[in-house]
């Protein structure tokens, strides 16, 4: 994919971020803009700061410093119902999938829709959205399944109808092809592209996974030692000759 211009203004910033656990810092002062329509991947090797610094945007964990800015609102600073309502406007993609085991296909989409639908006013019927839902994924079939009887990509399926059921302007992505086999994979990549293309939506997509990176990402940050250690598109930072970018891109 093309290098998205950054002359347009962030949908999400995140400014100077900190945290540390005990004498392990984590994250050093990490930097991000994401632009409105683009699909960026943040990338670094286990235990670099990745999943730390997405809790952190979504509130799962409070960072020691820095700002995060959604749609120019700092979240640091906003009342519980604000940030509820904020929430609401962002999807986001779990690593491993976090469906309920308990709940049927349809009771998993529902659950959000009944926190949250009055709320946004959203006129749809809770039938029609969640079957749209699974349309998007390629999953109509499944929708009174348990989780238990769905393959590993089903799963990963339903949790990313479940991120879009809000119609959401931003939508995160936690290591979304981690443990699927090659082929799986790369429909789910393929499911993230048609997505961004349909809706328009701006991702973020935190992952080790150098093929994801090539094929999904407008621009790309390595994140190495808690900051942000370079940024370009896939093809620019395959050309480069630092050290540490070529190690990391010889995978």
């Amino acid at each position: 994919m093309n290098k998205y211009p950054s002359n347009n203004k962030p949908i999400l910033e995140i400014k100077n971020l900190k945290k540390s656990f005990g004498n392990n810092h984590v994250l050093k002062g990490f930097n991000l803009k994401l632009f409105e329509g683009e699909n960026l991947v943040v990338m670094g090797k286990s235990g670099s700061g990745k999943s730390v610094m997405i809790k952190c945007l979504v509130g799962l964990m409070e960072a020691d410093s820095g700002v995060i800015r959604i749609k120019e609102n700092d979240i640091t600073v906003l009342g519980q119902a604000e940030l509820d309502l904020l929430r609401t406007e962002i999807g986001f993609l779990f690593q491993g999938s976090a469906l309920y085991d308990s709940m049927t296909v349809r009771e998993n989409l529902e659950f959000p829709l009944r926190r949250h639908k009055k709320k946004l006013k959203m006129e749809e019927d809770t039938d029609t959205l969640v079957v749209e839902a699974l349309d998007n994924v390629g999953l109509k079939e499944a929708i009174d399944l348990m989780p238990v009887e769905l393959s590993g990509g089903m799963k990963r399926r339903v949790a990313l109808a479940r991120a879009l059921i809000l119609k959401p302007t931003i939508i995160l992505y936690d290591e979304p092809t981690t443990g699927l086999d090659p082929i799986t994979a790369k429909e789910i990549i393929q499911l993230m592209r048609g997505i961004q293309e349909k809706y328009g939506t701006s991702s973020l997509i935190i992952t080790h996974d150098v093929d994801c990176a090539r094929v999904i990402s407008n621009r790309i940050i390595l994140l190495v030692d808690g900051i942000n250690y370079a940024e370009g598109s896939y093809e620019e930072l395959i050309r480069s000759e630092d050290v540490n970018v070529k190690a990391f891109f010889k995978q």
